[in-house]
């Protein structure tokens, strides 16, 4: 909501104090079309060369997270810390029956009881992975922090790539503006016998392609990828919590204490508090059945 209402300040105070310096929407109406053409589709067009389809795709769909924000919200943050206290309790205490919820987790009531958490892929996969090394004795924490942490990095250079797209191409605006703006100075030169009223509406429509390429680069497309940027970091911390509760379960702390380490590891506006987690960790202490992530909230 933050990013569509600073979207609409800067078009209504851009706009606003053009108007209401004496100036005339006219001009810019009758040029927009064909300026907006030239730049907007040659932005779009480096788009598609400097990117695979599957990147395209991925930005075009994250777009939207900018106006959203990030999908954790603390809810999601307890739960993944009683989803792990779970599980590491089953694998310091019954380590016979961890395999059965890491090797099928569709079949797994710990795993879909927070179906939210259950349908990030890759949050699965890394609990899993991991929990599968402490089954088989591969214990080094030092090693498997390693390699969680190259695992998260590749996970999160991935999840960066639509906003480095973005950057790219506010990069690339104020040039393709410019682009527009000789366009139009050699239309206005083709036409120099006109009179002086003619060239002059001519040389404003050629500007036009300037203020846009200028207006859209700093006033929309790079505030829309910094804001992507903030908000893929934000969900980066929730994988940054997975890790370092897994790491301290192989250093050998038990289960409260992994998850009050991850607790603590939690972004500031989105940490449970100690006794938030303890009430939710007293909910779901009575097995795996129990739990429901509504009974967790309360």
């Amino acid at each position: 909501m933050s990013g569509l209402t600073g979207l609409v300040l800067v078009f209504a105070t851009v706009f606003g104090g053009y108007l209401l310096a004496g100036g005339t929407l006219g001009v810019i109406l009758y040029s927009l079309p064909f300026e907006l053409m030239i730049i907007a589709g040659a932005a779009v067009g480096a788009l598609i060369i400097a990117n695979s389809f599957t990147g395209v795709k991925q930005t075009a769909k994250d777009l939207a997270r900018a106006f959203t924000g990030p999908r954790w919200t603390p809810q999601d943050h307890r739960d993944l810390l009683c989803l792990l206290f779970q599980l590491l309790r089953i694998h310091r205490t019954k380590p016979m029956e961890l395999d059965a919820h890491i090797e099928d987790p569709s079949a797994s009531p710990i795993f879909t009881a927070y179906p939210r958490i259950f349908a990030e892929g890759e949050v699965v996969s890394i609990i899993c992975d991991t929990m599968r090394s402490m089954t088989l004795n591969y214990n080094d924490p030092h090693q498997v922090e390693a390699t969680l942490e190259k695992r998260i990095e590749v996970h999160h250079g991935e999840a960066e790539r639509p906003a480095r797209a973005l950057q790219v191409m506010a990069d690339g605006l104020p040039a393709l503006g410019i682009v527009a703006a000789v366009l139009g100075v050699i239309k206005t030169m083709a036409s120099i016998d006109q009179p002086p009223a003619v060239l002059g509406r001519m040389i404003a429509g050629a500007l036009v392609g300037t203020f846009l390429g200028v207006f859209l680069a700093y006033g929309v497309v790079a505030p829309l990828a910094a804001r992507l940027r903030a908000v893929i970091n934000e969900e980066h911390a929730f994988y940054m919590v997975l890790r370092d509760v897994l790491v301290a379960s192989l250093q050998g702390h038990a289960p409260n204490i992994c998850v009050e380490v991850g607790r603590q590891c939690v972004p500031s506006h989105l940490r449970p508090s100690f006794i938030e987690l303890d009430e939710a960790l007293r909910n779901v202490r009575q097995g795996p059945a129990s739990v429901q992530p509504q009974a967790v909230a309360a």
